[in-house]
Formats: C-alpha cells, sequence, structure tokens
C-alpha cells in the first residue's frame, strides 16, 4: 500500500481508508493508496509546526548538506522510483528516467546550493544615526499539493525551494500519482529531521484541507486554473500566502522565413511529449499563410511516425492519466464546430488504457472553444496569419499566459515578439526546455509566482527591515 509519511514515520490514514490506484495502461487497480482525512491533515501540520521550531534556524550549510544528502539517496533508488511513477503514469520508462527522475535529482541538487545564495540589500545608514538591513526568512510551514503529469519531478520543484530556504513542508500528491511523493517522503524521513518534511495521500476533499488548514503560512499548488482559483479563494479567508502555477494554451508562432523541418520536429515533441499533458505543450500553431499548407503536409508526415498505445513497444508517448482525461480530450473533439477539420488522429488508440492519438486539427477560429480553453492532450491546432501584428494579437488572445515559442530567421522578429507576447515564457526556435536556473510561471490566468532558479527560492521566503538607532 502507498502510505503517508507523518513526522518521520510512514503510517497509513488514521481511519484506515484507501482509494485505487489504477495503471493507466490497462485502466485496472494495481494498488491502494491512504485516503486522508482532517486527523492526517492536523497531525502533518501538528508535525511540521514543531519540526519549524528547528529547521528555520538551521544554516544554509546545514540545509545544503541534508539536501544533498537526500539528492544522493534519491539518486541511489531511482530505479525504485521510476517504477513508481511508471506504474502510476504509464509513461515510456527510458525517456521518464533521463527526462524527469535525473532532472529532478539535479533541480534538488540546485536548490540546495541555492540555500546558501540568498541575497539582499546592503546594510547602510538610510536615515541619519540609524542603520537598517533587510532580513530574509522562511515564511513557515508550507501546504503543497502536486499534479499528476510529472507526479515526482514536480514534488521536487515543490519541496525544493521551500525546504531549501527553511520551511517545514505539508505535501499532497495527486490521488492518481501519490506512489513516488510517498517514496520520496520515506527516503527523507531517514535524513531530514522529523516533521520537516510530511505526504498525505488522498483526494480532493483532503486536498482541500491542506490549503484551508490554519496552520500553514502559504500554500502552492500546480493545476488547472479552476483548481488555482479554488485555492486562492480558501487561501483569502486568512490570507494566505499563494503559489499559483496553473494552466496553458501556449502557441508556436511561425513565420514565413522559419525552417520548416525544425519547427515540425520542435512542434512534435513540444506538442505530443507526454501525450500533451504539459501546460507548457504547444497547443496552437500560428502559422504565416505563405508556409501553412507545407507546414501542414509535413507535420501529418511527422505525426504519422510519433508511436503510442498498448501494444507499442517503445512508444513515444504513454497514455492519459485517467479515464476522465481521457474523457476530457475525446469530448473535445466530439464537440470540435463544423468549421474545423481533423488533419489526422482524433481518435483513442486500442480498447485497454487511456491511449489516445496525436491529433492535429485545421480550420479553426479564434473564439473556438478547442483555441480558448486547455485540452490537457495530444492536441495542437493550425491558424494561419498574415502580419506579426495580427499573429501577435492571436496568439495573445486566449486566458492564459504561461509559455510560447518563436519560429524565424529574423532577430529582429524574434526581439519585437519576444516583448509582445504576453507569456512568462518565450522560446526561439525551440519548444519546451526548461533549466534549474531559469524561471517557470505564468501571466494571467496561468497563475503567479515562479518554479525553479532563485525566483523560486525567494517565492518562499519573506522579507523583514530591520532598524538599529545608534547608541
Amino acid at each position: 500500500m502507498i502510505s503517508n509519511v507523518i513526522d518521520g514515520k510512514v503510517i497509513p490514514a488514521a481511519d484506515g481508508r484507501t482509494s485505487e490506484i489504477i495503471d493507466p495502461r490497462t485502466g485496472s487497480v494495481y494498488d491502494e493508496a491512504a485516503l486522508s482525512g482532517a486527523a492526517d491533515v492536523d497531525a502533518a501540520y501538528d508535525a511540521a509546526r514543531r519540526a519549524f521550531v528547528t529547521w528555520r534556524r538551521t544554516t544554509p550549510a546545514e540545509r545544503q548538506k541534508l539536501l544533498l544528502a537526500l539528492a544522493s539517496a534519491l539518486e541511489e533508488r531511482a530505479d525504485d522510483i521510476l517504477a513508481a511513477e511508471v506504474r502510476d503514469t504509464g509513461k515510456p520508462a527510458e525517456l521518464t528516467r533521463d527526462e524527469e527522475i535525473t532532472v529532478g535529482i539535479d533541480q534538488l541538487r540546485y536548490f540546495a546550493g541555492m540555500a546558501r545564495s540568498l541575497e539582499g540589500a546592503a546594510a547602510g545608514e538610510y536615515l541619519a544615526g540609524h542603520t537598517s538591513y533587510v532580513r530574509r526568512e522562511p515564511v513557515g510551514v508550507v501546504g503543497q499539493v502536486a499534479p499528476w503529469n510529472y507526479p515526482f519531478m514536480m514534488a521536487i520543484w515543490k519541496i525544493a525551494p521551500a525546504l531549501a530556504a527553511g520551511n517545514t513542508v505539508v505535501l499532497k500528491p495527486s490521488d492518481t500519482t501519490p506512489a513516488s511523493a510517498s517514496l520520496v517522503g520515506s527516503i527523507a524521513a531517514e535524513i531530514l529531521p522529523p516533521g520537516v518534511l510530511n505526504v498525505v495521500c488522498g483526494d480532493r476533499d483532503t486536498g482541500r484541507l491542506v490549503v484551508a488548514h490554519p496552520a500553514a503560512a502559504q500554500v502552492s499548488i500546480t493545476g488547472s486554473t479552476g483548481a488555482g482559483k479554488q485555492v486562492a479563494a480558501s487561501a483569502a479567508v486568512d490570507v494566505k500566502r499563494v503559489h499559483l502555477e496553473l494552466g496553458g494554451k501556449a502557441p508556436a508562432v511561425v513565420f514565413g522565413d522559419a525552417d520548416i523541418a525544425a519547427v515540425v520536429e520542435g512542434i512534435v515533441v513540444g506538442a505530443f511529449f507526454n501525450a500533451g499533458q504539459d501546460c507548457t505543450a504547444v497547443t496552437r500553431i500560428l502559422a504565416h499563410s505563405s508556409i501553412a499548407d507545407p507546414l501542414e503536409k509535413a507535420l501529418v508526415e511527422a505525426i504519422a511516425e510519433v508511436s503510442t498505445g498498448p501494444d507499442v513497444e517503445d512508444p513515444f508517448y504513454g497514455p492519459l492519466n485517467n479515464a476522465d482525461q481521457l474523457a476530457r480530450v475525446t469530448s473535445v473533439v466530439a464537440a470540435l464546430p463544423a468549421h474545423a477539420r481533423v488533419v489526422t488522429g482524433g481518435v483513442r488508440v486500442g480498447s485497454t488504457g487511456y491511449y489516445f492519438a496525436p491529433t492535429l486539427v485545421a480550420g479553426v477560429r479564434q473564439d473556438d472553444p478547442v483555441v480558448q480553453e486547455e485540452t490537457f492532450g495530444p492536441l495542437v491546432t493550425l491558424q494561419t496569419f498574415e502580419t506579426e501584428a495580427e499573429a501577435i494579437e492571436m496568439a495573445n488572445d486566449v486566458d492564459f499566459g504561461l509559455a510560447s515559442s518563436v519560429w524565424t530567421k529574423d532577430h529582429g522578429t524574434a526581439h519585437r515578439c519576444s516583448i509582445d507576447l504576453d507569456f512568462g515564457c518565450v522560446w526561439v526556435n525551440t519548444h519546451i526546455p526548461l533549466v534549474a536556473e531559469m524561471p517557470h510561471g505564468g501571466f494571467k490566468q496561468s497563475g503567479y509566482g515562479k518554479d525553479l532558479s532563485h525566483y523560486g527560492l525567494e517565492d518562499y521566503t519573506r522579507i523583514k527591515h530591520v532598524m538599529h538607532a545608534h547608541g
């Protein structure tokens, strides 16, 4: 059974309740996880609150040492973490190892180092007879909710900066993918002081308890925009700090001078990696009319080589994560307006598991739901534009502002678009790579706050001004 980790102990839910965990490759139950209630969440926060008293006073060097030890322990158990991740998500194993498990451990090491690199204003006499300086302090106990699309890596994105800054954590993984987070918690229990990192498994009700708990000084969620709005509303009751990484509707703006072969290669990866279950995934291709037809033809040829399905030995991507998500993607295709054209895909693959074919839809209009609303699946639309101004207007004309890309050989075009595109990330002639040293986070209904980079660490700190009068 997949268990909670509270106060350094691996334990079931207090009332013994469990929920079934489904293998998305088959649609069958493979395990059970603790279904935590109020008593479990209270216990986790009590442990985190007690641990914060001493953890906040550890030196950055001490926290770095412990987080590096945790990273090494995770590396030693990488095969076990990978197995847990693949069971919960159905992802291809080697790709998941290279792109998520190894990368997540490296990101933990990055934040271990960042613990010793916090910056602030220099002390000085800004008022005669007084010396002022700034303290950057941990916020306190942080409640965090991780998503199901990258369970291990997103758990690291949550806990690493929070712990490095001196906070303690209550982490709630997704109800469909709790295994790797529970394993991380159990490994951490052997290294970190009890209560510093607590993991409570459960459903949406458990998540609501975590974000609404009065002991949380800050709450952080990666999830849908709808879920983020609920968290923000809950946090407003007692004015908690909120960190939101939410949905996206990323455009790839392709100009007439772009290298079509490079565009196709980048978009196929950017749109269909992880079955499109990525808030930064390419979901809208905006192509200059002069290259729209050859680009569409080249995309169809490339998509034909994208493999998925229950009988594929080495697929490019695995199944959608759960039955609800399969139903969601299927309903988006079924609801396409008459003027839209499914160029390729648009169907479920196989009769077992939650696989869906890579899908390209053309002929859509700017106000169509498939253009405006997040699908979170292997589906990308194709629209055309005539001018740069029109392209920017179309790209920005959605509620989301997380990620985008520009494809052109002209540096002036790239620079202008990087200024005008209203997204937290603008890639040029690439789409989807992330590095620990650079921030990740969006604008508008994609949320606020940053993951990764020193900005991500600072989001888990508070600023205090201290002024001394000269005696």
